[in-house]
């Protein structure tokens, strides 16, 4: 240390003793993918409560890394940095309709003086009502914000560590334009600082179509990071490059083409709910079957068929019908409007005769299917769509949950069904909030328009985490040097030995130096210890120092993706060149 006056001035030496680690051999009982028991095992993290984490030292390091990668990238797209609270005002809610339509997710609560207000889960309504504040002329626009700030969600089962959690670090952008054209290139501006954003993380994210849900009905992108233990499906093409997740993803379905069938007939299936249980019953495929339930759409009951193999896509359903909310409806209204129970229900006379009935694209022209005879106990067979439901023309659309092998609606070649963790988002918003806001600017004219928006998000808690289920091995994780907590350690397999340590801490302070943050490991463990506890934390470059591998000259560097096959050793005055080229090899 040097003193200058009464200021003493620290020179970076992390010691591995001082720095708060504290590795587990076995993983977390409430662990189930890879990446949350590895983030607990390599002390990044510790949960506080169910959905709650604290970021300890480690974890903390790489979550700043990102959150600059962030910054960086959104500075460089011309966004300007903000901090809005976290703790927002019911009337701002109130103003959109979403104080109501959020639901249980979110966190409400009320001050002393019983005033509401939420623990934000976003930040639309907030970050609308400063433009309108700020922005009165078309001379100040376009303009993006945009803030990195926790938010709170009330998740039902909160599970996969930061995955899906209760409180989370997120990125916010908000953009304003003066039309729409402005606002397509405030909008891919985003996207294309997005892709760089992943790519300086190391992680490959695909962008994917996907739906706006309670934030926007316009465009939007979901940025995925493959896995296998990612949440969310997403159908890929690989004839023309489509993709979208699985709650936008379209296919295309050719009217079938059955043949001509006797009438209708009643057939008893006692006990016999489900298409499963139906099938077997009958001794016929799923696929010979339709199945129909009836939803509730905006307070109105409807019947929903798709072959009996398929799964109703509720996002498709809610689009088609132009409603504000679909729901499985309750027993008593499936009851009233066939006349039977659910699992005996179908498009064929139910008792109330001005229920609406839709019905997936592949049913059209469909014959001699088994239906539900709107009776317990039954179901009818020899069944012609059009014949005997009258299901007419425009009430046939893609409804059904895309799956592996269906075809892709732009090119006519198969798709893929994959796992994916979504990281960020793009929309585009139109004038949903802002006209909620009036948040307008006076032209060059002076008359008033309704400002055009777009909103951004990055999770950035969820990448640290989607990072490690990207990148890691048997062993451990394997950090992007980006990202990582430290790119180098320096293991001191000798800390007893003044000259071993002497050339240890030399070695730390050059990479310092030279811009490269390192760890030296000083603790009294044996060389297997440490070596586990680093391939378990998993940073990038290691450094081996010991008498004697220094009693024959050099210092081991080793690159945590390579084998022990491509370590290398070098003098120790050569050692940080060595280690620059392997970094820059990651």
């Amino acid at each position: 240390m040097q003193q200058s006056g009464r200021i003493w001035y620290n020179i970076p030496i992390m010691k591995w003793t001082k720095s708060l680690i504290q590795t587990l051999r076995e993983n977390p009982g409430d662990a189930e993918i890879d990446s949350h028991k590895l983030l607990i095992r390599a002390g990044l993290a510790r949960k506080v409560a169910g959905g709650l984490y604290a970021y300890l030292p480690l974890g903390m390091r790489s979550l700043k890394k990102i959150q600059q990668i962030v910054r960086e990238e959104m500075d460089r797209a011309g966004a300007l940095e903000i901090v809005s609270p976290i703790l927002q005002p019911a009337e701002l809610w109130r103003t959109t309709g979403r104080w109501d339509t959020m639901g249980p997710n979110m966190f409400k609560l009320r001050d002393r003086g019983e005033h509401e207000f939420a623990l934000g889960p976003t930040a639309e309504e907030v970050f609308t009502d400063l433009a309108k504040s700020l922005i009165s002329s078309y001379r100040q626009l376009p303009v993006t914000i945009y803030q990195i700030q926790w938010k709170f969600r009330d998740e039902t089962r909160p599970r996969f560590g930061l995955m899906r959690s209760k409180e989370f670090l997120m990125k916010d952008a908000y953009s304003f334009d003066t039309d729409a054209d402005g606002a397509d290139r405030s909008y891919w501006n985003m996207y294309h600082a997005y892709e760089r954003i992943y790519a300086r993380c190391g992680l490959k994210a695909v962008p994917v179509q996907a739906d706006g849900g309670d934030m926007g009905d316009s465009m939007t992108h979901e940025f995925h990071v493959l896995a296998d233990a990612g949440e969310d499906g997403i159908a890929f093409c690989d004839g023309c490059g489509y993709a979208a997740n699985l709650e936008k993803a379209e296919r295309r379905a050719a009217p079938c083409a059955d043949a001509d069938c006797p009438a209708f007939e009643e057939v008893a299936t006692p006990n016999a709910k489900t298409i499963e249980e139906v099938a077997a019953f009958l001794g016929l495929p799923a696929d010979r079957f339709v199945k129909s339930l009836v939803y509730i759409a905006d307070g109105k009951p409807v019947m929903v068929c798709v072959q009996g193999d398929r799964d109703v896509n509720e996002v498709k359903l809610k689009r088609f019908l132009g409603a504000k909310s679909v729901a499985l409806a309750d027993f008593g209204t499936v009851l009233k409007a066939t006349g039977a129970n659910a699992g005996f229900v179908g498009p064929v006379a139910p008792a109330d005769a001005s229920l609406k009935i839709v019905a997936d694209i592949a049913l059209k022209g469909a014959k001699g299917r088994i239906v539900g005879a709107n009776k317990d106990d039954f179901h009818l067979k020899n069944v012609d769509l059009a014949r005997d439901a009258k299901i007419v023309d425009a009430d046939y659309a893609d409804l059904v949950v895309v799956k592996d092998g269906d075809i892709c609606a732009k090119c006519g070649k198969p798709m893929a069904i994959k796992r994916g963790i979504e990281v960020g988002q793009v929309f585009k918003l139109g004038t949903k909030y802002s006209a909620a806001f009036n948040a307008v600017y006076k032209n060059d004219k002076l008359e008033d328009h309704v400002m055009i928006m777009g909103c951004y998000g990055v999770g950035v808690s969820r990448t640290l985490q989607a990072v490690i289920e990207q990148c890691h091995d048997k062993d451990g994780i394997i950090w992007p040097a980006s990202v990582a907590p430290y790119q180098v350690i320096v293991e001191n397999l000798d800390p007893d030995k003044p000259e071993v340590t002497k050339v240890a801490d030399d070695l730390e302070s050059a990479l310092e130096a030279a811009g490269i943050d390192v760890i030296v490991d000083d603790r009294a463990e044996r060389p297997g210890v440490k070596f586990k506890d680093a391939d378990l934390i998993g940073f990038p470059v290691r450094v081996v120092v010991g008498a004697k591998g220094l009693a024959n000259g050099g210092v081991e560097i080793k690159r945590r993706c390579d084998d022990k096959s491509k370590m290398q050793v070098v003098a120790p005055d050569a050692a940080v060149e060595a280690i620059k080229a392997a970094l820059e090899g990651e």
